[in-house]
C-alpha cells in the first residue's frame, strides 16, 4: 500500500510538472496579447483606384503631350522584349498586373520609378507595396534605360487610348 502511495503520489507531481510546463507560466498567450494590445491601424490601398503619387525614384516630372506614335513604337518594342513575359497590355493577370488603363489610374512619374526602381518602389510606395501584396511577387529589374521607360509609357498611353 505504502508503495502504491508513492506511486500515486509521483504521478500526480510529473502531471503537475507537466501542466505548468505546458501553460502554466504567468507568460499571456497569443490571444491574449491579441486581445491586451492595441489595435494596429491596418492602411488599405485599391490597387485599382486612381493615385496622384509619384512613386519612389528619379522621375519627379514627366512631360507628356500627345501620343508620339513613333516613340510607341520604340516602347512596344521594349516591352515585348522585358516586360511581356509578365505582363499583358489588358486586364488579364500573367505574373504581374494586366496593364489595360495604368495611365489613367497611375501618374507618368509612377509608372516610370516603377519600372526603373520596383524594388524601393515596392517597400516605399503605398500602391506598390499593395501590388507586391495582392500578386505576391516582386517585380523584376530589367535594367530598363530611362529612354526606354519612357518609350514604354507611350506605348502604354497608345495602347490605354484604343
Amino acid at each position: 500500500m505504502k508503495n502504491l502511495t508513492k506511486v500515486s503520489i509521483a504521478l500526480w507531481m510529473v502531471i503537475v510538472t507537466f501542466i505548468y510546463a505546458c501553460g502554466g507560466s504567468d507568460k499571456p498567450t497569443s490571444t491574449q496579447e491579441q486581445a491586451e494590445a492595441p489595435a494596429e491601424q491596418a492602411t488599405v490601398t485599391d490597387t485599382k483606384a486612381k493615385s496622384n503619387s509619384k512613386g519612389v525614384g528619379r522621375f519627379t516630372s514627366v512631360e507628356i503631350g500627345p501620343i508620339d506614335h513613333d516613340l510607341a513604337a520604340k516602347g512596344e518594342a521594349v516591352f515585348t522584349s522585358k516586360c511581356a513575359a509578365c505582363h499583358k497590355t489588358t486586364a488579364d493577370k500573367v505574373v504581374g498586373p494586366g496593364l489595360k488603363n495604368i495611365t489613367n489610374i497611375r501618374e507618368p512619374e509612377w509608372i516610370m520609378n516603377m519600372i526603373t526602381n520596383p524594388e524601393e518602389m515596392t517597400k516605399k510606395d503605398p500602391v506598390a507595396k499593395a501590388l507586391f501584396e495582392e500578386h505576391l511577387v516582386q517585380m523584376t529589374f530589367q535594367n530598363v534605360s530611362d529612354d526606354e521607360a519612357r518609350q514604354i509609357l507611350e506605348f502604354l498611353r497608345k495602347n490605354d487610348s484604343q
